[in-house]
């Protein structure tokens, strides 16, 4: 029983990694073509994420990720999970690196939160309270870092919402076997701690064989 996670080259794999450890979830780590390791399509996949839109596309594609990804995502719709541009990239576009493409899961675009204003804040650094857009979706503080957020054409699939500086955006989503959240719930305390846990739990049985 495991998850295995994608490390392309950047972003928070060892806090996430630290997270699902004091959480009891087993993982395995996947490098790609650097070591050879690939979604299989028998476990969970995590995609962990920090920095650019841009850059996390051209490392998923540098270590030969995007069309295993793409095939264990969306044909054979093993469960997922995106943290922070983890999220960001699921949707078509961003407007942090407007010609690059995103995987495309979702529709949508990812926005850079409004600065036109006199004492705007970007980017958001901190706690911030998720209010829940779906049944059975507990609600606390979680911890966001972020300048963009995703937009997605279809409401229906954001999870959780927040409020910043006037601007109501998507917190996370989940549509089908895709969940993704913007906040690190690996730094987001024992209440992200069980979110994680929380999203574990909830997999089908056959898909932690």
């Amino acid at each position: 029983m495991l998850v295995e996670v994608l490390h392309y080259g950047g972003g928070n794999v060892g806090s996430l990694l630290r997270a699902l450890e004091r959480c009891e979830i087993p993982y395995t780590l996947l490098k790609g073509n650097i070591d050879g390791t690939f979604p299989t399509g028998k476990h969970p996949v995590i995609l962990p994420g920090v920095g650019a839109f841009g850059a996390i596309m051209q490392g998923l594609e540098a270590r030969g990720f995007l069309e295993p990804l793409t095939q264990v995502v969306t044909v054979e719709k093993v469960p997922f999970l995106g943290v922070c541009v983890g999220l960001q990239v699921l949707f078509e576009s961003s407007e942090e690196n407007p010609d690059v493409a995103g995987l495309g899961y979702l529709k949508g675009t990812v926005r850079h939160f409004p600065t036109d204003f006199e004492g705007s804040k970007v980017p958001q650094i901190g706690w911030n309270y998720i209010h829940a857009q779906q049944e059975n979706a507990p609600e606390g503080f979680v911890y966001y870092v972020n300048s963009y957020f995703a937009d997605p054409t279809d409401e229906n699939v954001v999870l959780y919402a927040s409020d910043y500086q006037g601007t109501r955006f998507c917190g996370a989503v989940k549509h089908e076997n895709i969940t993704a959240f913007q906040f690190h719930p690996e730094k987001s305390g024992a209440f992200g701690h069980d979110l994680l846990r929380h999203w574990f739990d909830a997999l089908p049985v056959e898909v932690l064989k």
